[in-house]
């Protein structure tokens, strides 16, 4: 073939189109030919100054390569033609596509009529040499290339909001790069002739070629549809092009938003439809079912199987002889094993991940595709490396080979980048859908999950499952295919390592696989410490709970210090076990830093001794280098990933077992209207659970429609029970139920959700102003809206807390009224209320007027004055149906409908008021306050029904007998007494007429002041930072030591090239080459260690300063701000200082020594590199700055929308029987996703945010490596190869310490707050001085008189006077009653006397003393007080009593005998030792307040106050306390606040308060006597007559 006229005629050859024509085979064969021939020739044209690539290359491979990119991606586009969807109009930019795309195809026509014209048109000469086949084919296949490209943009635009192609993106670009070459050259070639050879092609190829650039210019530009326009709005990533995407240049905005000012959530972006909550979940819970079956089937199997063979054995066990019970013991224990794995596998398991893994296949599939190309492309670089080493080396080779690498070094980091943080945004997406979906799993459960299933867990478990176990998932799913992946870049690695190495790399293999049995065992000991840690932790916050829960009593009795000593010890054992642990960690550190050391100094040793031919030369040396540092990833990941499968197994167990628990059974209650009871239940027997007794027994009940039934009975009859029956939350063991209608549900203890008034009334209906008016008037529900801040728009808080307990359950009926059902269930709706309210309530809305008198009503009551206005009464006894019938009737048959009228009628006749007070309170007193900024656990949630009667031991009517009105703090009911409960007084929930008493806390934004940094480094200690600081800077230069002195081990190749390497120079190289890698691992040991040293004298700092001062701030505080938020600051913001801050610190100071170093050396190698750097560093501190203010501030916004997730979930939880009786839960999963959503909104960004940063450093970083290698080659003349491999090697790495460094810094500003936090409650302003100099004498009080001069006071400064001007004298030995209604100032009288309140004006005369003068402790120590919570602590009763260890055990006992404890106290089995448990929970509050009374003997102070002492105890009690306090201190000054007027009817004087001022003060005879006072109409309330001393059995009133 006559190459030479080939060429000729092709030198212009353009892009032409290809028809299926019937063209000679030989033309594609003299293709092939001449692809080969070309590539001989290839050396030719590469071996000069100037290089090209021959025109055979450039008119097929170059032509084809792009095309074939092409035709690959078609079929991907074309499968939207065959869809029908709605197409985007058509915009000018598609035109413009369509347009180019046309004017291609013409010119590719034309050349393709040009080569025909010339070969066989008129003028052409038949004889001559014909052109070659590329000139036809090259031309058919453009123009067939162009239609398709023309094609794939019209699927595009009917792709849905769709704005550009990725695909046909990157084929434009390959096209306008391979055509490249083949511009220069025909530029090349007409500039050398002087002339143009092939005008008419010359000119077709430029004009296509400036078209293929504006169609690449076209092809980057988003084409927005006016749907997508609407949705970028709301947000920007709809609109993204395919650059924007891969750079995440859309976020942009968002970063520069939150560099301006801080984001907030209303600055959050609406998330993309396929990444919301509903979107992904659907499909999860398709496919969850589909596996759930098939675990069910599997597990059936496994059973059956089990069940024959043990029925097997059992035949077989019938012949056995009596000697086996020998082995009996070793047979128990094996039995027990078998029976806990049995237990273990009684659910269906192993579904889980199979349902993740095929509901996210195709993620997980692009994911390990992106992974798989990036792994291989970072073994590029070490090659890439190599080749650049030995062009340095090689002075022979040309110029333009180095700029090749140094470019072919930036595309392939380039590459790498963009392909790992696809991986990472595709990987950390699917983490975050998998937690979401499992999330919403969760919920779902719970709404339909039976009771056999509940028992199984409590609601703080299940919490833990949708915020741990789901939040596991989410981790192992960013790193999951790293389980294939590290094994493959470990072999990739050790295989490149051969190459250049042989054998003698298995040398540092060997000490790498020996490192991790040593990190193995150094994790296990860790995990020792941190399992210590964690119980001291526990420890410590019991404590300080404890304390906030009782600061009250702690002030009283100035108990301070003694309180303060025992956390202290405790922190101090803490402080202990975290430096083992630090120290413990710097060895480990000591390991890592001296493993690459160790690793390369053991190959090169071996690689160097095994043979005097073998020398290190440049290329080796860092070729392995890099490799070894791309095998260290995987090595120290491995282990981790291990430890994160095995706790992601466990969550992968406690979630099968919730989400494969029964469900409750949809089919117990059925809804047939055709029945004529509206209510009816047929022989049913029920029970709580399947395995438990019935609590039902062949009940049967026919109710007709419109009729009002009561249902009575003693407590534990099974009237709940009855109720939850038909609300089919029973398990049915026989019988049927049928309910026509609707079904209205009002449980005993009202269930209010954390929302506006007007929102639990309307419970998700739409709004009937006229309806909803009537409602509320009935429901008696407007004079307590006109009380509250915004009415009916007012937020109620978390568990209704700023709603007394009648004011909630009358919003619990209002909304059952409201939602005009059919059925009413009302479970003993009347109990939580005061009588006159109870009757409103009944004739209103109940009754036979009321508005639900058309209604079909149940009714729960056991008020006997309702039951005559009934139309039927069922009456149960132990679960069975007695009686049914009317009232006369049922009265007239003497059965156990009166035996119940005797029981509760005597009790409502002589104590209606005691329960009308203790009701309305005792509900509201329960509330716990949760701890702010703390994730909520379910545990305190007030219960629903279900759990509260599957646990009930007393019923809360039973609780309400008991407690005493107003004020009344505790009752019997087990529920009453919550874990962890700070149980507030009534002023401190909420807002009162519109007063925030409790602050929002403010959530910290924009930049942390510096002055917080230097008080951190200050509490560390600046001799323990300098010494630090410069070990670790010792380190680096020593390791930059280590790389030079390589670099000059290197030289001796060249020195010693072909002769013998002397043995003297080996062993120097390689023994000081050891000796500065062994320096490195000890400087970092000792730099670690003394940075663990600083951290923990920090960390005890910070503690003391926060926990003496917290003791030493006024109650006013503790009033105004949850305990939770207290809590918060001794828990995770302690955590924080301990053991974030410390490491966050460490790796930002070895971070940047290391980016300096590296900066250093590579300005070492190549001066020039300084005039980069600043650049390069201005542009690096922007990003930084741009990309902590926005990631430090979406951090922020995911915790703070993380916490209603928890929060709703608890509510759910806890009204779930509420949500199931209106058939509301449809409406309660759109919210938990809703709520999840807004979580997704700031979680979406933070991801995107950390990807956006790590392609700018990424990119940075990558232009270092370009830089350095680029000047590598510009000065290469006056460089050893040593250093280039040394500068280039260094510049690979930056990139990582970079992306680190940004990432420590940012996560050291985030978590530095914590310190600001500690120090903000360190700062607050203390209490008077709990010693002053003038101290009182030791015997003082002697008298216990007490005067009162004008005595003023306030709460706050701001607020009004709480008593105005008190003046009185209390006697030596006076017995002073103190009473007045509630808010007269009675508590707050005797808090005076503690100076608890500071005096605004007047003063108090103790014994002549003025108490204002003395210090806290000196005063509070020699008063006693038996405050109306009977507070204990945990830890033992003689703690409790006797804190300081002052009194002996005789003092002690002789006082527990005094207060009746001593036999039940000696019945103890560790007596004085007996552990109190959280809040006194293990003993009844009679015992408490007998303790409390204990205290108060053994302090024999002269002066005693009883704060309403007795309002929380039964009558028994009461009188045991009476007849001591009588005994024991009638020597002393006594004042009491009563509320049972009984109690101080024998006292010397009564003190009457009203609003503050002494309105009487004399005898109680006197006072009785006269008509006109107050004490005389309170006495009257309380049916006491005038001169009546006598002590009236339980008489009381609301004082």
């Amino acid at each position: 073939m006559e190459f030479a006229s080939w060429h000729i005629s092709t030198l212009a050859n353009s892009y032409g189109v290809f028809f299926i024509t019937e063209l000679d085979m030989q033309f594609f064969l003299t293709s092939c030919v001449c692809v080969c021939v070309c590539v001989c020739q290839n050396a030719s044209y590469l071996q000069r100054p100037d290089p090209d690539l021959p025109i055979c290359v450039e008119q097929t491979v170059l032509v084809w390569f792009p095309l074939a990119f092409l035709w690959l991606c078609a079929p991907w586009h074309f499968a939207n033609l065959c869809k029908k969807s709605a197409k985007a109009p058509l915009s000018k930019l598609h035109i413009c596509k369509q347009v180019v795309a046309g004017l291609l195809l013409l010119t590719a026509i034309a050349e393709l009529a040009l080569t025909l014209g010339e070969d066989y048109g008129p003028s052409s000469d038949s004889t001559a040499q014909k052109h070659p086949a590329v000139l036809y084919t090259n031309p058919v296949l453009f123009a067939v290339s162009w239609i398709v490209v023309m094609l794939c943009q019209e699927c595009v635009r009917r792709r849905p909001r769709a704005v550009d192609s990725g695909s046909l993106f990157v084929f434009w670009l390959l096209q306008v790069v391979c055509a490249v070459f083949q511009f220069q050259s025909l530029l090349r070639d007409a500039l050398n002739k002087e002339e143009i050879a092939d005008l008419p092609r010359f000119c077709l190829f430029y004009i296509s070629y400036g078209l293929q650039l504006i169609a690449l210019v076209l092809s980057a530009i988003a084409d927005v549809s006016p749907e997508v326009k609407r949705m970028s709005q709301m947000n920007p990533e709809a609109r993204a092009t395919f650059l924007s995407r891969i750079t995440f240049n859309w976020f942009n905005s968002m970063v520069i938003k939150g560099y301006k000012r801080p984001l907030v959530q209303e600055d959050m972006w609406d998330l993309n439809e396929k990444d919301s909550t509903q979107a992904f979940c659907q499909g999860f819970e398709e496919v969850m079912a589909k596996e759930l079956i098939k675990a069910r089937c599997s597990l059936q199997k496994k059973q059956n199987k089990r069940k024959t063979k043990s029925d097997h054995q059992n035949g077989l066990a019938k012949g056995v002889s009596q000697d086996v019970l020998v082995m009996e013991e070793t047979g128990k224990k094996k039995e027990k094993k078998k029976k806990k794995k049995d237990s273990e596998s009684e659910y269906p398991n192993s579904w889980l991940v199979p349902t993740i893994a095929k509901t996210s296949k195709a993620v997980l599939l692009e994911s390990a595709f992106l992974k798989l190309i990036q792994d291989l492309l970072s073994f590029a670089s070490p090659q890439l490396l190599k080749l650049m080493i030995s062009f340095t080396q090689d002075k022979s080779s040309h110029a333009w080979t180095g700029y090749l690498y140094a470019v072919l070094l930036l595309v392939v980091a380039f590459l790498q980048s963009v392909i790992l943080q696809q991986y990472f945004q595709r990987c950390f997406i699917l983490g975050m859908k998998v937690r979401t979906s499992l999330m919403a799993a969760v919920y779902k459960k719970a709404l339909v999950v039976s009771n056999d299933s509940r028992k199984e867990s409590t609601a703080g478990e299940i919490v833990n499952l949708m915020s741990a176990d789901a939040q596991r998932f989410n981790d192992v799913t960013n790193f999951i295919h790293l389980l294939w992946s590290c094994p493959l870049q470990i072999a990739l690695a050790i295989a490149f390592l051969w190459i250049e190495l042989g054998p003698s790399v298995l040398a540092g293999l060997l000490v790498m696989v020996l490192m991790v049995p040593i990190n193995g065992w150094l994790a296990t000991k860790s995990r020792g410490f941190q399992m210590e840690n964690m119980k001291f932790k526990d420890k410590r916050m019991k404590i300080i709970n404890d304390i906030l829960n009782g600061i009250k009593v702690l002030k009283y009795y100035a108990w301070e210090s003694s309180f303060e000593a025992q956390v202290q010890e405790i922190r101090e054992k803490e402080l202990k076990v975290m430096r083992k642990f630090a120290y413990l960690s710097s060895v480990s550190t000591f390991i890592f830093s001296c493993a690459p050391a160790i690793v390369s100094l053991a190959t090169f040793a071996v690689f160097v001794s095994v043979s005097p031919d073998n020398i290190l030369d440049a290329e080796k040396a860092f070729t392995s280098i890099s490799l070894f540092n791309i095998l260290r990833f995987p090595l120290a990941m491995l282990p981790q990933l291990i430890s994160i499968m095995v706790q992601t197994a466990v969550s992968k167990k406690r979630l099968e077992k919730f989400l494969s628990g029964d469900d409750l059974d949809t089919m117990a209650i059925t809804r047939d209207d055709s029945h004529s009871a509206a209510v009816s239940m047929t022989d049913g027997t029920y029970a709580w659970e399947r395995d438990t007794e019935p609590v039902l027994k062949n009940v049967s009940l026919d109710i007709k429609p419109g009729r009002l039934v009561a249902v009575v009975g003693a407590v534990g009859s099974g009237k709940t029970s009855l109720i939850s029956a038909l609300l089919g939350e029973l398990h049915s063991l026989k019988g049927r139920i049928n309910i026509k209608g609707s079904v209205a549900f009002v449980p005993q203890q009202a269930w209010i959700q954390n929302a506006t008034v007007m929102d639990n009334i309307l419970f998700g209906s739409n709004l009937d102003e006229e309806r909803y008016r009537s409602v509320v008037d009935a429901c008696a529900l407007g004079p307590d809206l006109d009380l509250l801040p915004g009415r009916d728009q007012t937020e109620i808080g978390e568990k209704g807390i700023n709603l007394s307990g009648g004011q909630k359950q009358r919003v619990s009926l209002a909304r059952a009224v409201y939602s005009s059902a059919d059925v009413y269930l009302l479970d003993d709706p009347l109990s939580a209320v005061d009588s006159h309210v109870g009757k409103h309530l009944f004739e209103r809305v109940i009754g036979p007027k009321g508005l639900l008198k058309d209604k079909t009503r149940i009714l729960v009551t056991h008020g006997i004055s309702f039951l005559p206005y009934v139309d039927e009464i069922v009456v149960l006894v132990n679960g069975v149906v007695s009686e049914v019938g009317s009232y006369d009737g049922l009265r007239a048959s003497k059965g156990a409908f009166s035996e119940f009228l005797e029981t509760y009628g005597k009790e409502e006749s002589s104590n209606a008021n005691a329960n009308k007070a203790s009701a309305q309170e005792s509900d509201f007193e329960q509330i716990e306050m949760l701890p702010e900024g703390l994730e909520p656990q379910a545990d305190g949630s007030p219960e629903d029904i279900v759990s509260s009667t599957l646990k009930r031991e007393n019923s809360l009517r039973h609780s309400q007998r008991h407690s005493k009105q107003n004020g009344s703090k505790y009752s019997h009911d087990p529920h009453t007494l919550r874990k962890n409960s700070s149980v507030r007084s009534k002023k401190d929930s909420g807002d009162k007429k519109g007063q925030r008493l409790i602050e929002k806390e403010t959530m910290e934004t924009g930049r942390v002041k510096f002055s917080v940094y230097l008080q951190y480094l200050r509490s560390m200690g600046w001799c323990f930072i300098t010494w630090s600081f410069l070990f670790y800077f010792i380190q680096n230069v020593a390791f930059i030591g280590q790389n030079l002195w390589l670099s000059d081990w290197t030289e001796d190749s060249v020195e010693y090239f072909n002769t013998t390497y002397p043995n003297h120079i080996r062993d120097m190289r390689i023994g000081v080459f050891g000796a500065l890698g062994m320096a490195q691992g000890f400087l970092v040991f000792l730099g670690t260690i003394l940075l663990a040293d600083g951290s923990i004298s920090a960390s005890r700092t910070l503690h003391t300063s926060l926990l003496s001062n917290i003791l030493k701030v006024p109650m006013v505080f503790f009033d105004t701000t949850p305990s939770g938020r207290i809590v918060n600051r001794f828990a995770k913001d302690i955590f924080t200082v301990d053991e974030i801050i410390p490491m966050s610190f460490r790796t930002c100071i070895l971070c940047l020594l290391g980016v300096l170093g590296t900066l250093f050396v590579i300005c070492l190698a190549t001066p020039i590199f300084t005039a980069v750097v600043v650049p390069m560093a201005v542009i690096y501190y922007f990003v930084q700055r741009f990309y902590v203010a926005t990631s430090r501030q979406l951090r922020r916004l995911d915790s703070v929308s993380r916490s209603p997730i928890y929060s709703h979930f608890g509510e759910t939880v806890s009204g779930i029987s509420v949500i199931r009786a209106y058939g509301h839960q449809q409406r309660f999963l759109k919210q938990n996703e809703d709520t999840i959503d807004q979580n997704l909104k700031s979680v979406y960004p933070w991801i995107v945010s950390n990807r956006w940063l790590a392609m700018r450093l990424e990119f940075l970083g990558n232009l270092v490596v370009f830089f350095s290698a680029l000047f590598a080659v510009i000065s290469r003349d006056s460089l050893n190869s040593g250093l280039v491999g040394l500068s280039i090697s260094y510049a690979l790495n930056v990139t990582q310490t970079l992306n680190w460094l940004v990432r420590m810094t940012s996560e050291l500003e985030t978590n530095i707050v914590a310190v600001e936090r500690v120090r903000e409650y360190a700062e607050i302003k203390n209490e008077a001085p709990w010693i002053t100099s003038n101290r009182p004498p030791d015997d003082w009080p002697t008298a216990g008189n007490i005067h009162f001069e004008n005595y003023k006071v306030r709460y706050r400064p701001e607020l009004e006077l709480i008593l105005h001007g008190i003046t009185c004298d209390i006697q030596s030995t006076e017995k002073i009653g103190i009473v007045g209604r509630t808010g007269a100032g009675k508590s707050s009288l005797t808090n005076c006397l503690f100076r608890i309140i500071e005096a605004s004006e007047g003063q108090i005369l103790v014994d002549g003393i003025d108490i204002s003068t003395l210090g806290l402790h000196d005063l509070r120590s020699r008063l006693t007080i038996i405050p109306q919570d009977p507070v204990l602590f945990s830890g033992t009763l003689r703690m409790n009593l006797d804190p300081f260890e002052k009194f002996s055990d005789e003092e002690i006992w002789s006082v527990l005998e005094l207060a009746h404890l001593k036999d039940y106290v000696r019945g103890l089995p560790t007596g004085l030792q007996h552990e109190v448990s959280e809040g006194g929970e293990n003993l009844s509050v009679g015992q408490r307040q007998l303790l409390c009374l204990a205290r108060a003997l053994l302090r024999k102070s002269r002066i005693l106050i009883l704060d309403e002492a007795t309002a929380a105890v039964d009558l028994e009690t009461d009188d045991l306390i009476q007849n001591t306090i009588r005994t024991e201190f009638s020597h002393c000054t006594v004042l009491t606040i009563a509320h049972r007027l009984n109690t101080i009817l024998d006292s010397s004087r009564v003190m009457v308060l009203d609003s503050g001022k002494i309105v009487e003060f004399d005898s109680p005879s006197v006072l009785l006597n006269n008509k006109q006072g107050h004490f005389y109409a309170m006495a009257k309330d309380a049916g006491i007559r005038g001169g009546e001393t006598s002590k009236p059995t339980d008489i009381s009133t609301d004082l």
